[in-house]
């Protein structure tokens, strides 16, 4: 099960865990490559999720993912085991970007009319290491301009549930104000998608859509908060047509 919306030529996508053929604590729908997982079951999923997009799963760009702010520009396939090390990639080429996630924030961007995309993995670290405004100075290098870029903001822990210590929320929210957040019983708590949004609108970007998912809260979404081992859901965004 994928839910997925288009916007102007552009298409993005956020997996649940269902529909594919890992089994517990995977199940189902497991994306994820460094989890545990049986490879074979993941390279299955990869295959089921771009095919219910209308996707070739060669044309998917994934990423070693670090919790920083590396971009990296992608200027054709992947081969077997050439994903970067980075938490961020862009692409003015006709490829499909993916960011794996289990609470951390999935950030997808498209300027349709420069035919670029971007794509982000916004965990604490990387939004307070500034992966965002990262992948938005590499978009812009390829073409794009923020007045006309299309973000989403994918399924994610919630300010009301992400507690963090008292210190670590001054840290972060010293450098994205935005993110200071109160757990639903009252604790210290980081909103990790709110930052992201302020960070977006402070660069320019004013056509925004925000997934209303707490990964934490859905049991139809992997959360690592919440179970430790488990899968991890992907999120996409490609231009051209769709065929989900």
């Amino acid at each position: 099960m994928i839910d997925a919306f288009s916007r102007h030529g552009a298409h993005f996508a956020s997996t649940t865990r269902w529909g594919g053929v890992s089994t517990a604590p995977y199940g189902e729908l497991n994306l994820g490559g460094a989890v545990g997982d049986s490879p074979e079951s993941v390279l299955q999923n990869r295959f089921l999720a771009a095919r219910e997009l209308g996707l070739d799963p060669a044309d998917v760009v994934w990423m070693n993912q670090v919790h920083g702010a590396e971009v990296a520009v992608v200027a054709e396939r992947q081969g077997p085991g050439t994903a970067p090390t980075v938490d961020a990639v862009v692409t003015d080429r006709p490829l499909a970007l993916a960011v794996l996630t289990a609470d951390c924030t999935p950030v997808l961007l498209a300027d349709p009319a420069a035919g670029v995309v971007g794509a982000a993995h916004a965990g604490r670290p990387g939004l307070a290491a500034g992966v965002v405004p990262a992948v938005l100075v590499a978009m812009r290098a390829l073409g794009a301009r923020p007045e006309r870029t299309v973000a989403a903001v994918g399924p994610a822990v919630c300010g009301r549930c992400y507690e963090v210590p008292e210190a670590m929320r001054a840290e972060v929210a010293a450098l994205v104000p935005a993110a200071h957040a109160e757990t639903s019983w009252g604790t210290p708590a980081l909103d990790v998608p709110a930052g992201v949004a302020a960070q977006l609108a402070e660069a320019g970007v004013q056509d925004v859509v925000r997934s209303s998912v707490c990964t934490l809260e859905s049991p139809d979404h992997y959360s690592y908060r919440r179970e430790q081992r488990t899968g991890r859901l992907a999120s996409y965004v490609w231009l051209g047509p769709s065929h989900s």
